[in-house]
Parts: C-alpha cells; structure tokens; sequence
C-alpha cells in the first residue's frame, strides 16, 4: 500500500521512531543478527518497504538496494528469493534503475532465472522487464536470456509461460523462433 508523507510522519511520531529510523533499525538488525531466520524475516520486510516510493530515498542511504544486489549470489534460496523480490519492487525508480544497472544487476538478476524458486524467477524476470532503458534493452534482450524465455514459455507452469511469453512478445521481435 503506498502512503503519503503526511501519513507516514504521522504514524512515526505516534510510534516515536520516523520511518529511516525504523529502516535503519531492520538494516542493523540485519548485520547483527547470526540467525539465519531472522535475517530471511528482516529481508523479506526490507523487500516489502520496497514496495512503496516514499522510501526510496531511504533505502538508497542505507545500501539496502546494494544489499538486495549482494543477496543474489547467496545460497539461501530465500535470501535470494527476498533479494529478488526487493529489486522488483523498488527498479522502477530511475535512481535505483540506473544503479542497479551500473553495479553489475542484470548478470546476478540473468543468473536467478534458472532459480528453482518460482518467485525468484518471476521476480527475475520482471525485474528484467523493467530495467529496459534505450542503453541496456541489448544486454538484456540477448541471445541468453531470449533462449532462457524460450525455454520457459514452454513451462507447464501458467504464470512461468505467460510472463516469459510477455517479454518476448514486448522486447524480442520475432517471439515465435525456435
């Protein structure tokens, strides 16, 4: 749900924390914290505030676009699904467009398309879909991952094949080679 700064500034003073502090809070709770559960919660809630504009400004201070970045290349499948999902969910910003692309994310997000975890890949691929600028639609619309969508418009799975048929149908211009 996206809220108005009104909004926001209102329920900070009711709790006595703004929301960078609360932020802030989760990305050190993060760092500190050795068990692995409490940092896939404190991921999937960054991820979730990354839904909403309003905090794009903080997360940028805080590196938390940067660290969904590093979480890709994790072996917990849900730091990377929560990683993926926090990409998705704050890439349509051109300021975290733009940095994304300049920090190597099309690479890490091309790799979590062969991920088992059906919303990683579903993140992955609109994340790609979303990156599409004038300078990256040929890095993104190669060869590899036009086959890798080929592959999984032919998935068993409807909405693996349906979003894979879309962004061959959007970006690629003949969606129908083999």
């Amino acid at each position: 749900m996206f809220s108005t700064k009104d909004y926001v500034q209102e329920k900070g003073q009711k709790s006595g924390r703004g929301r960078f502090e609360y932020l802030q809070a989760l990305v050190t709770e993060f760092q500190d914290t050795d068990k692995q559960g409490s940092k896939v919660e404190v991921l999937a809630n960054l991820a979730n505030f990354a839904y909403d504009p309003l905090n794009y400004d903080y997360l940028r201070k805080l590196n938390v676009v940067d660290l969904f970045l590093d979480m890709l290349s994790e072996q917990n499948e849900k730091f990377v699904e929560f990683g993926m999902a926090g990409l998705c969910n704050l890439c349509l910003d051109v300021i975290n467009r733009d940095h994304i692309l300049k920090n190597g994310g099309i690479e890490s997000i091309t790799g979590c398309l062969s991920s088992s975890n059906e919303e990683t890949v579903l993140n992955a691929i609109t994340t790609l879909m979303y990156l599409v600028t004038p300078d990256s639609k040929d890095e993104i619309v190669c060869d590899e991952i036009k086959d890798c969508m080929m592959q999984l418009k032919e998935s068993k799975n409807p909405r693996l094949k349906n979003l894979a048929l879309i962004f061959l149908e959007d970006l690629c211009s003949s969606p129908q080679q083999n």
